[in-house]
């Protein structure tokens, strides 16, 4: 039964709390570095216009079909690496390339060379999800699991608002038209310097990376090992999803469209402020920056706290709980900000959509992390991140955009475009996490059933 009491039978975390916690922190620096490089995109959408000449559909597609598409697809044989291999060096290698990548961003002359650095940008990102799943989950104890969760992802809400705030400051002093020569990369706009500060100190995060501890470092006896030490195929893994498509369908799609309306949000809220409120690009940088950056981080970590007391309390589906909780109120709030006549009452507004749209997202990771068996945590987390980001990456923005050029055909409706895309979106994540409630709560139960048979 859904309410029921549950006892927590993991087993305590053999490296000790402490090294999980180092994993924790080092994997958080990881992803601030990653959501730095992503969304520092969003603060340059005039300049980019400017000077590539493209339309805010062809931008969006920057930020959502060019870095998404190969985020997601590779997540796929990564999450089987992930099963299988030394995960500091898996995250290693990825902050490794996404920070070049970023850093080849400053380089693109043509829209289609952004286009290409964004994919490579994407392909380095496509490791960390899945590894940081897979890693915090095996060293953290069912009781701390959202909690842990939630502090790897302040790190999305730290980046982002660091992204914003240091693009507001930089973008103000370098958006100028025409070129500046630097040694080896030759002539540039001066807006692209700013992907160099940004991509290049993401290589000192990747060396600390190493630095991690690896449970799998500890060989498992031949005579004590059993079916759970081994890694899954990949169609092992598509059986037991298959097995339990209710409940990876309601986490995955339903987190999904919630992650649709914070992408649209987060990639547009700048230039509504600009286009609607006649703020300039440091205004609205700056209010998204510090918003995200102290108010995001507020919301996940409540979300992750509230996902631990509501497991405590016996309740099973205590991740999808939260789920439901944030699109509510993203409903309210969100769906109002864009309409209201004031800047300042947007900006009032603005402070509880940062506190619920961060609130999903830890208690969504130990979600899938508690649907998947061990040994299939890696590659399950990819299919979901998968989803999640295939449908928001590539939806969000360019819905928000196709709505604005091709169904209000003027660029001063981006308010009822980002009012539409939030109410629809949040509809459809409350009603599909509602959904999946019942199949998550037999899920885990089976699950926890068969590890105390196997341990």
């Amino acid at each position: 039964m859904t309410g029921s009491s549950t006892p927590d039978n993991s087993p305590p975390p053999s490296p000790g709390l402490a090294r999980a916690w180092y994993a924790v922190a080092v994997l958080t620096l990881a992803n601030v570095s990653g959501f730095v490089d992503r969304q520092i995109l969003s603060l340059l959408v005039e300049p980019i216009k400017r000077d590539l000449g493209v339309t805010d559909t062809q931008v969006s597609l920057l930020a959502g079909l060019g870095f998404v598409l190969f985020y997601s697809l590779l997540g796929l044989p990564i999450g089987r690496w992930v099963d299988r291999g030394l995960r500091p060096r898996i995250v290693a290698i990825g902050v490794a390339v996404w920070s070049l990548m970023t850093a080849a961003t400053g380089t693109a002359r043509t829209f289609g060379q952004l286009f290409a650095a964004r994919i490579g940008v994407g392909v380095g990102e496509a490791t960390l999800g899945p590894a940081a799943v897979s890693i915090i989950a095996d060293q953290f104890p069912r009781r701390l699991l959202g909690t842990a969760m939630s502090t790897y992802m302040v790190g999305t809400f730290a980046g982002s608002g660091v992204a914003y705030a240091l693009g507001a400051y930089v973008v103000g002093r370098v958006d100028t038209p025409g070129f500046i020569t630097l040694p080896i990369v030759g002539a540039i706009h001066p807006w692209q310097t700013v992907f160099f500060w940004v991509g290049l100190p993401g290589l000192l995060i990747a060396l600390l990376s190493l630095t991690m501890y690896e449970p799998r470092t500890t060989a498992v006896a031949p005579t004590v090992r059993t079916r759970a030490h081994d890694d899954a195929t990949f169609a092992e893994v598509l059986s037991y999803v298959r097995r339990n498509a209710r409940t990876v369908g309601a986490i995955s799609f339903g987190f999904a469209a919630s992650a649709s309306v914070n992408y649209a949000i987060g990639f547009w809220l700048a230039t509504f402020l600009i286009r609607t409120h006649g703020w300039t690009v440091q205004q609205a940088g700056t209010l998204q920056g510090i918003l995200t950056f102290t108010i995001g981080p507020i919301g996940v970590m409540a979300g992750g706290r509230l996902n631990d007391y509501w497991a405590r309390q016996g309740y099973i589906d205590a991740p999808l709980r939260v789920g439901i909780l944030g699109a509510l109120a993203m409903l309210l709030f969100a769906g109002l900000y864009p309409v209201v006549p004031s800047a300042t009452l947007v900006a009032v507004l603005l402070v509880p959509v940062n506190v619920f749209a961060a609130m999903p997202w830890g208690a969504a990771n130990a979600a899938i992390a508690e649907a998947m068996p061990n040994r299939m945590r890696g590659q399950g987390s990819a299919i979901y991140q998968l989803v999640v980001n295939l449908v928001s990456g590539a939806l969000g923005p360019t819905a928000v955009a196709l709505l604005t050029d091709k169904v209000f055909a003027d660029p001063m409706s981006l308010r009822w475009s980002l009012a539409v895309t939030t109410v629809s979106g949040m509809t459809l994540a409350a009603a599909l996490l509602a959904w999946g409630r019942a199949g998550f709560v037999q899920t885990v139960s089976a699950l926890r059933e068969r590890e105390l048979t196997e341990n």
